[in-house]
């Protein structure tokens, strides 16, 4: 008789679960596990992202009403934090080789922060912070990730990593500049999973009226520009103005109210797409893992040897393939590097005499008449204003690269997906639920390590130099500061202008790397299944005809359950 479609509860991932775990895949079962969950709690989670030291912490601790999370003037969040609703303020942390761990909050920094856990170094896998509060308590889960662009590397990766988890995004910018390259790319990537994305302008408290107006502006163009955005929600808060209760409002109360409604109105349609995202992926890797299990019991074991043989086979002719397709790639690479770097000449030769007059105009304004804190405050205002030119040639910059990346990368999963669609017209069932073809990128998957460099021992100053700078007149030393610190934000732009196309270099290269790994993944994952189902379907014949029926009738009813879950993939039954 047929089983009765589950209700969207949860359980029917807890039904997943349980066909995992018989079918001799726990790692599948776990993750069910941890899915149902937060299905059955309704969680769904809105995830804080954005560059390192937007505020991002302090804003979350703003919304919740209380600091429990860590904050300082350096990057400080290391790994993703989940604040959710508890009864009481309290903590636990998981690390990726064991469960569960209880703290308290005020140790949430030992497991958190970059300072007690650089690039996460104690494996630490979830932190979890549960505090009342009535935004909460509807299920949603408000989750700081470490800023991305930042020098730790790590950071940036483990928020991207956390990227397909994210039921609705709170963006949080800032105003220097307003939306950085990072940040487009990755909003870009977050709008395509999910629908809900606010957008908050922090740090309000430190602009004038004009400078909020002028950077809501330039956010609102560059998100309908480069990433198709329009009619966004865009906030102006000062979170840590909030978090002590003092200053104007702002545009606070819009964001407290429209993170309310989306708890209201779309909560649990959240909640109920999470699942269907996780049962759709979920079930096909355990149909496949059935398939293989059922085609290998009538199959005579030396034809099943000499198929997992073949499996393997595929795998090192995938890794030639991969060679050689590399070498192809390698000549795209060099010319990609040779146009970026045209396009870096371009920007310089208009951007350093541009910059050159801005600094030379900043300079002549500045409330000091002469002497060393003059030339203090010339050399901040080049790292200023360099930052400023290289931002927004970065920010016009990317989407430029990533196309010119995409064609090269268009080339290369042609001769990828010949490959296989060689492998899956081989006639093996295995080989032919392989995808036929891989998908074409749409960008750069490797985010940025970028960090500019101030090249501070430049601007050391002699004796002779300190002493002539208290002496001589306002006029001459602004002269000698147009000459002398007019050179440093040339040298500043040029080297950091290097760094930007040394980087898109690296993420073409790192991109190109985790796009031929999605075929090695494939092939490897198929190899090793089939020789699970192998040892198994021997251990059967070894125990005698009977125990192989009894074996073909267990993988019968669990694919029968899968199918009353609507979740079986089209196989072939024996």
């Amino acid at each position: 008789m047929e089983m009765p479609l589950a209700r969207p509860d949860g359980s029917r991932l807890e039904s997943l679960e349980r066909l995992a775990a018989e079918t001799g895949a726990p790692h599948l079962a776990a993750e069910a596990r941890a899915l149902s969950d937060r299905v059955r709690d309704g969680l769904f989670y809105v995830a804080c992202v954005g560059q390192f030291k937007r505020g991002k912490s302090t804003l979350l601790n703003a919304l919740v009403g209380e600091p429990v999370l860590p904050v300082g003037v350096v990057p400080v969040t290391a790994v993703v934090t989940v604040v959710r609703h508890g009864e009481r303020r309290a903590g636990r942390v998981r690390f990726a080789a064991g469960g569960w761990q209880g703290i308290a909050t005020s140790d949430l920094a030992q497991y958190v922060t970059e300072e007690h856990n650089p690039e996460n170094s104690k494996g630490v896998a979830a932190v979890e912070v549960l505090v009342p509060g009535a935004l909460l308590a509807s299920g949603m889960c408000l989750v700081d990730t470490p800023g991305i662009g930042s020098v730790f590397v790590g950071n940036t990766e483990a928020t991207r990593a956390f990227v397909p988890h994210v039921d609705a995004a709170l963006v949080v910018l800032g105003a220097d500049p307003p939306i950085s390259a990072d940040e487009l790319a990755l909003v870009t990537e977050i709008a395509k999973r999910c629908e809900e994305v606010l957008f908050v302008l922090n740090k309000a408290d430190k602009l004038t009226d004009t400078e909020r107006d002028e950077a809501d502006r330039f956010t609102r163009r560059v998100l309908a520009e480069r990433a198709g955005l329009g009619g966004v929600h865009l906030f102006d808060v000062s979170a840590t103005e909030r978090l002590a209760g003092q200053g104007p409002v702002r545009g606070w109360a819009g964001l407290v109210d429209a993170l309310g409604t989306l708890a209201r109105q779309s909560g649990s349609e959240l909640v109920q797409a999470a699942e269907e995202r996780g049962l759709a992926l979920l079930a096909d890797r355990l149909s496949h893992h059935v398939d293989e299990q059922r085609g290998a019991l009538p199959r005579p074991v030396e034809e099943s040897e000499r198929r997992v043989d073949t499996l393997r086979a595929c795998v090192r002719e995938a890794e030639r393939a991969l060679n050689d397709l590399g070498h192809l790639f390698t000549a795209e690479q060099e010319r990609l590097a040779r146009l970026f770097d045209d396009r870096k000449e371009e920007f310089l030769k208009s951007a350093k005499p541009a910059a050159r007059r801005e600094l030379a105009g900043a300079i002549r304004v500045v409330d000091i008449r002469r002497g060393p804190a003059l030339r203090e405050k010339a050399i901040g205002l080049a790292d200023v204003i360099s930052r400023k030119w290289l931002d927004q040639w970065r920010t016009e910059a990317q989407p430029a690269a990533e196309v010119l990346y995409v064609e090269a990368m268009r080339r290369f999963a042609d001769l990828a997906n010949g490959f296989l669609e060689r492998l899956a017209k081989s006639g093996d069932p295995a080989l032919a639920a392989l995808p036929h073809t891989v998908a074409s990128e749409t960008g750069f998957t490797y985010r940025s390590r970028l960090y500019y460099t101030s090249l501070m021992t430049l601007t050391s100053q002699t004796p002779a130099g300190w002493f002539l700078d208290l002496v001589r007149s306002r006029e001459r030393q602004l002269r000698a500061l147009d000459r002398q610190v007019g050179d440093y934000l040339e040298t500043l732009i040029c080297a950091n202008s290097n760094r930007i196309v040394g980087d898109f270099d690296d993420r073409v290269l790192e991109s190109r790397r985790r796009f031929q790994s999605q075929i090695r993944s494939a092939l490897g994952e198929v190899a090793t299944s089939a020789e699970g189902a192998l040892a198994r379907a021997k251990d059967c014949r070894a125990q005698g005809s009977q125990a192989v029926r009894h074996e073909v009738d267990r993988i019968n009813t669990l694919s029968d359950r899968l199918k009353a879950l609507g979740l079986e993939r089209k196989g072939v039954r024996s």
